[in-house]
């Protein structure tokens, strides 16, 4: 089975897959797959599904590997093909626009899971597994207990096979959670179970509401050392009551994130499946250091805000290897909202986000804002696939933020049935308040799009910036997008950069380039 680039089949990426237990694939592989038939995919496709079905070991990959095998179909599929030979010698002999790589020792340093002196099971502190007892205080008491051992070679808490019902709790330093395989935390249907902390600085408010917010389910301030990961375990806030309490305005406070971590350093979150956040899913504010790896997170496509990963006034931030289905935008990189976020002036910087698959019906596979008023720069996105979006890739502000966007990367990206490619926007509107600054400006600049693909757009781009504060250098390079609508291919307005080796032909403010 032939590969380009002397890489591995897929074949025998889903091999290694099925037996050694890799949650997701090495996607950049299976973009480089070159001689395997669509007929031989379809069959693997059933049969690894089949085999999927029938290994209750296997169930959790299932899903991943049709992903995988889905991938390579959409890649062969004619209409994919046409655009590639159409612009096959464009393609390789344009060169690359200058760009950031990642910091791949910093996330390397982070892939090391710390050990721990002292291991205790939640069963140890009474916990009940049945789905029904509330386990609040097991939770409470084993992480206090845990707590002593931090200056000690640090504590890990051993979260067994059951469903493990809880309210909200926190953790501690120098600590590990870990989830066994068929362990389920769940959260709690009682919103008291969901004690209100005061808002975000850099908010001024709820997100929703105004006032304090709901604590998430799994809580952290100002700590160090912190992993929160297992064996495929669970985290299920159940968030269908929330959703249902929100659509009805019966909320006094805005809802709580399923994990969010405040002030905190070296933190990982790995090998977890995630699922029915009540709003945001992750949530790291105010942090640094963060590794967000091997994650599958899952909401319903119409569930409201339930963002998969939302980095937030953060830095050194590496997101890989997730698959997220959710109502809102996969990952968002934000930074504080208007007064608020230019007062708290924490920016969100050195984020890498590398190897995303997911779904989204409402919102964008990346997007960067619109809280965004504490500035956003020198990020790094590879490899996403997004199916079923809004948007493939979104900037979005509006007078009033302030702040900027600067130096983002952009490249690699898979894009199917998607309404919009690429979106910019100035005019996204929505202000914790009154008070917001009507003059603070976001500055948008900088930010290099290269090697996109995509099948079945309905528009390739469409940029909306402010007529006295244009969007600026924005570089499109190496995309080939089959749109559907017969009408615009582009939407332009107050915006200018650079472009090369782009389908459809863009506006004509983006100035052609040739690349040296």
């Amino acid at each position: 089975m032939c590969c380009c680039s002397g890489g591995p089949s897929p074949f025998d990426q889903l091999l290694h897959m099925t037996t050694v237990g890799v949650m997701l694939p090495p996607l950049n592989q299976c973009r480089r797959c070159c001689s395997m038939n669509i007929l031989f995919l379809t069959m693997l496709l059933a049969a690894s599904c089949k085999l999927a079905s029938h290994s209750s070991s296997m169930a959790m990959y299932s899903w991943h590997v049709c992903v995988l095998v889905s991938s390579c179909l959409l890649y062969l599929h004619c209409k994919h093909t046409v655009l590639v030979d159409a612009w096959q010698n464009s393609l390789k002999t344009a060169s690359s626009l200058p760009s950031m790589s990642p910091d791949e020792d910093f996330c390397a340093s982070l892939r090391i899971l710390p050990s721990r002196a002292q291991v205790m099971s939640l069963t140890d502190f009474g916990a009940v597994g049945d789905g029904v007892t509330t386990n609040t205080h097991a939770f409470q008491d084993a992480i206090h207990f845990l707590s002593a051992y931090s200056n000690e070679g640090g504590g890990q808490l051993h979260v067994p096979a059951g469903k493990w019902l809880t309210g909200s709790f926190n953790l501690t330093s120098h600590f590990t959670l870990f989830l066994d395989k068929d362990a389920v935390i769940l959260g709690s249907q009682d919103p008291r179970e969901w004690p209100v902390i005061d808002s975000l600085p850099s908010y001024g408010r709820g997100r929703e509401l105004p006032g304090g917010r709901h604590i998430s389910l799994i809580h952290g301030e100002n700590l160090t050392d912190v992993v929160i990961t297992g064996s495929n375990g669970t985290v299920d806030g159940q968030g269908e009551m929330w959703w249902n309490m929100h659509a009805k305005g019966k909320l006094d406070y805005t809802r709580g994130h399923l994990v969010e971590l405040m002030h905190c350093q070296d933190v990982i979150i790995s090998n977890l499946t995630l699922k029915n956040s009540p709003f945001w899913t992750v949530h790291p504010v105010y942090s640094s250091n963060v590794l967000i790896q091997y994650l599958t997170i899952l909401a319903p496509i119409e569930s409201f805000n339930t963002d998969g990963i939302d980095p937030d006034s953060s830095s050194r931030v590496c997101i890989e290897d997730c698959y997220i289905q959710n109502g809102d935008d996969l990952i968002s990189i934000k930074s504080g909202w208007d007064e608020y976020g230019i007062a708290y002036g924490h920016p969100s910087t050195k984020i890498s986000i590398q190897r995303i698959v997911g779904e989204t019906r409402s919102s964008a596979g990346i997007a960067l804002g619109s809280e965004m008023s504490g500035g956003i720069s020198a990020v790094y996105v590879n490899d996403v696939t997004v199916h079923h979006a809004a948007t493939g890739v979104r900037v979005k502000s509006a007078q009033g933020r302030g702040g900027y966007v600067n130096d983002v990367y952009v490249s690699n990206v898979m894009l199917h049935n998607v309404k919009t490619g690429i979106g910019f926007t100035a005019l996204y509107g929505e202000h914790p308040d009154g008070k917001y600054n009507h003059t603070a400006i976001p500055q948008v600049e900088r930010v290099y799009i290269q090697n996109v693909t995509g099948i079945n757009i309905t528009l390739a781009g469409d940029f909306e910036g402010l007529a006295d504060f244009p969007f600026k250098d924005i570089y499109l390079v190496n995309i080939a997008l089959d749109v559907t609508s017969p009408h615009s291919k582009w939407r332009c307005v107050n915006v200018g950069g650079y472009s090369s080796s782009v389908h459809p032909e863009p506006c004509s403010q983006f100035s052609a380039m040739v690349l040296s």
